[in-house]
C-alpha cells in the first residue's frame, strides 16, 4: 500500500510542476463559453492566422458551426480554406513529415491545447513574444524561452520588444510601471495618482507598428483563448447543464428520503 501511495505521489508531481508554469508569472484571463461573438472572432483568428501549421483534428467543422450559431454556407465560404467537407474534421494540408523538416518539430495539434496548457497560460503566451534577432525566426517568448515558432499575429501587435534587450543604436522609451512595495501598489498621498518608474525589463509595443492597439490585441487573444477553451471541451456548458438539474433532483429526493426514515425511525428508542 505505501508503495502505491508513494508512487502516485511521484507521478502527480510533474502535473503539479506543469501547472505551476515553471515559476513564470501567467495574466489571468476570465473567459465566456456562452459568448458567442467571442467564439466566432476567435474561431476566424484561429483558421486565419493558425491553421495554416496547426490542426484542430478532434473537431469536425459541422460541430463547430451548430455550436456557434454559423450557418453551414458561410463556415465553408469563410473558415474550410481547402476542399474538406463540412463534416469533415479540422485537419491541416501540411503534412508532419515535410512540417519536421521545415520546422524541425511537427506543430502539434491545437484541440486540446486549453486542457494541457490552461487558457492563463494561453493567454500569457500569445502576448509575450518579443523580438530577438538571435533566434531564428527574430522572436523569443518570455512564458516559453526559446520558442520555435514565428509569432504569426505580429502585424496585428505590432513591434513588442524589451527595450533592454535592443540592439546597440535602437532605442524605445521604456514602459511606466506601478512601484509596487511589500506588495502594495504605492500612490502619491496628495494626489491620490499612482507612482510609476520606468522598467527596460517590461515588454512594450512600439507605437503605429500594429494593426490593433494593445486593448483591441488583448481582446483579440482573450477571443482566441475562448475558442480553443471551447474546443478542448465542447460539452462543458451540456454538462454544467445537466449538472444542475441532477443536484436539484438530489436536493428534491433527499427530502423525501428524509421524511420517509424520520417516519420509519420515529417509533425506535
Amino acid at each position: 500500500m505505501k508503495k502505491q501511495f508513494a508512487a502516485l505521489i511521484l507521478a502527480l508531481v510533474p502535473a503539479f510542476g506543469f501547472a505551476a508554469g515553471g515559476g513564470v508569472h501567467l495574466d489571468k484571463v476570465d473567459i465566456d463559453l456562452t459568448d458567442k461573438v467571442a467564439l466566432q472572432d476567435g474561431l476566424k483568428t484561429f483558421a486565419n492566422y493558425c491553421m495554416g501549421c496547426h490542426s484542430a483534428q478532434y473537431q469536425r467543422y459541422e460541430r463547430v458551426a451548430t455550436d456557434l450559431g454559423i450557418p453551414e454556407e458561410v463556415m465553408l465560404d469563410n473558415i474550410v480554406f481547402s476542399d474538406a467537407k463540412i463534416g469533415d474534421h479540422m485537419k491541416i494540408g501540411m503534412k508532419p513529415d515535410d512540417a519536421k523538416g521545415w520546422f524541425g518539430a511537427a506543430p502539434p495539434d491545437l484541440t486540446l491545447v486549453a486542457r494541457v496548457r490552461g487558457n492563463d497560460w494561453l493567454y500569457s503566451y500569445m502576448r509575450s513574444f518579443y523580438e530577438d534577432p538571435t533566434r531564428p525566426y527574430g522572436v523569443n517568448n518570455t512564458v516559453f524561452p526559446n520558442v520555435g515558432m514565428p509569432h504569426v499575429l505580429a502585424p496585428l501587435q505590432g513591434r513588442q520588444v524589451l527595450p533592454s534587450k535592443l540592439p546597440e543604436g535602437e532605442s524605445v522609451a521604456c514602459k511606466q510601471v506601478q512601484v509596487v512595495e511589500d506588495g502594495r501598489k504605492q500612490f502619491d498621498p496628495l494626489t491620490g495618482t499612482p507612482i510609476t518608474h520606468e522598467d527596460c525589463s517590461v515588454m512594450t509595443v512600439v507605437a503605429g507598428t500594429g494593426e490593433l492597439s494593445e486593448a483591441e490585441y488583448d481582446e483579440k487573444i482573450k477571443n482566441l483563448v475562448t475558442f480553443l477553451a471551447y474546443s478542448a471541451n465542447p460539452v462543458k456548458l451540456e454538462s454544467q447543464r445537466i449538472g444542475t438539474y441532477v443536484l436539484l433532483f438530489l436536493a428534491f429526493f433527499f427530502v423525501f428520503a428524509y421524511l420517509l426514515k424520520r417516519e420509519y425511525w420515529k417509533d425506535v428508542h
